[in-house]
């Protein structure tokens, strides 16, 4: 039993984790475009939204004609459930400069590249990290559904358990998903703790 509750908590970390992935890697790049642009900003993070308010286990529905079963239609929906509030933080961090911050920064004449790095990564990381650590609960406690697509995971063990009404097992998984999340929140709340700090 032990052996199988490791080998589905690994899987269960590589889909949230991959799905924690693909949302970092277009929601940030996203942001970054539309933070500047208050009509673009809008309809694209209203869709962004639209996103967030599906149920997680319609998503992977949807998703099987398209992908099947398996792991994949499962780090799909979970990275669409992450997006959001990556992008919005991100979003957020880019414009929180004040306007008399903005002054100062087009008074010394930084180039874009350096006013990039040197003031608005910093000024961005505290909330981008926030919405990171958001992102990376939801897809731990959603990841238990990727088991109903085949998709494996601690969802597994939880179903297993129910199925055969072994208790030990149920709580043993249901308890892994839970201190995995509460794991990694603590950790990313010590890295927003030291964004703030640094800024």
């Amino acid at each position: 039993m032990l052996t199988d509750l490791l080998a589905e908590t690994g899987t269960h970390l590589e889909i949230a984790g991959a799905a924690l992935a693909l949302a970092t890697a277009v929601g940030v790049p996203l942001a970054l475009l539309t933070a500047k642009t208050r009509f673009v900003r809008s309809a694209t993070l209203g869709g962004v939204g639209i996103a967030r308010s599906l149920p997680t286990i319609a998503v992977l529905a949807l998703l099987l004609p398209w992908l099947g079963v398996g792991r994949l239609p499962a780090i799909v929906a979970l990275a669409l459930l992450a997006l959001p509030p990556i992008a919005i933080s991100v979003d957020a961090g880019m414009r929180s400069l004040s306007a008399a911050q903005r002054e100062v920064v087009d008074a010394l004449g930084l180039g874009s590249r350096t006013r990039f790095f040197r003031i608005e990564v910093p000024a961005t990381a505290p909330l981008a990290l926030a919405g990171l650590r958001t992102a990376a609960v939801e897809c731990i406690a959603s990841a238990t559904l990727a088991t109903f697509i085949g998709g494996g995971g601690l969802g597994d063990g939880i179903v297993r358990g129910l199925q055969t009404g072994n208790e030990t097992l149920l709580l043993l998984a249901a308890a892994t998903v839970a201190a995995l999340a509460i794991a990694v929140d603590a950790l990313l709340a010590l890295l927003v703790r030291g964004a703030e700090v640094w800024t």
